[in-house]
């Protein structure tokens, strides 16, 4: 590479980074992501399940993005599951799972410590609790809450973090975490973004020094912090629109493929 400091892949957290929360991206950022993959691999890793992928970014991406397609790695539930792009499908690399003890313990914790904290709510849009095989996602307002009902919800963050710790006091062997705005998630113990991550190093041969990660949520308590504090480059943003801003400025330095 011209720069020995630019990037060979550029991983995204979803929601809130690429798109309002269980939206589809902007057309904006298709486009960016197309210029970035002309240049490095992109990679996609976020709590929400495969189908929440294609329906807001896969199928968002231009038409004639051929290569970009090839060029992009997604992994949903932080990386227990990891997917390629072919031509005509979506090739599976591997995918883990919770046992059904695990998710039926985990389903009963999270539910029960929710009703105890006056959490679960009678208005909602779509499943409170969803089962994504290798993990296990409640949603104070359903899968398909309005962006502003979420946002309103629980702004400082602190109803979702409380529930995180009573349900992690009950799941020792389990790993629960803050998810989205308003989800707690629970996998396996030590999954989280590090751990997607460094399967996606595994995967690709590239190494985490040689990885930019960019997410809205790098603070401490935030599900991005993970990749933050085991030392990959990260760069924080505010929003979708902020993360249009700072490729507008980052692809031009990176190198075209030939």
């Amino acid at each position: 590479m011209a720069d020995r400091s630019a990037p060979r892949l550029v991983a995204f957290d979803l929601d809130d980074t690429l798109a309002p929360s269980k939206s589809p991206i902007d057309g904006r950022i298709g486009e960016l992501l197309v210029a970035l993959a002309e240049r490095v691999e992109v990679a996609v890793i976020s709590g929400g399940q495969l189908a929440q992928f294609t329906t807001q970014v896969v199928d968002r991406l231009p038409a004639d993005a051929a290569d970009a397609r090839a060029r992009l790695h997604l992994l949903p539930t932080c990386g227990t599951q990891y997917y390629r792009l072919s031509a005509d499908a979506v090739v599976t690399i591997y995918q883990r799972s919770l046992s059904d003890d695990q998710k039926s313990r985990a389903l009963a914790a999270v539910e029960g410590e929710a009703r105890r904290l006056g959490l679960w709510e009678s208005e909602t849009w779509g499943e409170i609790l969803e089962d994504r095989g290798s993990q296990i996602t409640f949603s104070a307002l359903g899968q398909q809450a309005p962006v502003a009902a979420k946002t309103a919800w629980d702004p400082t963050g602190e109803k979702k973090n409380t529930l995180r710790a009573a349900v992690a006091a009950l799941l020792p062997d389990l790993e629960v975490r803050s998810g989205g705005s308003t989800s707690v998630d629970i996998t396996e113990r030590g999954i989280d973004k590090a751990y997607g991550m460094r399967r996606l190093a595994e995967q690709t041969g590239i190494s985490l020094d040689d990885m930019l990660f960019v997410g809205d949520r790098l603070d401490p308590d935030g599900n991005d912090y993970p990749v933050l504090a085991m030392g990959v480059r990260c760069h924080a943003v505010d929003g979708w629109e902020d993360t249009v801003t700072y490729l507008e400025a980052l692809i031009p330095t990176l190198p075209v493929r030939v």
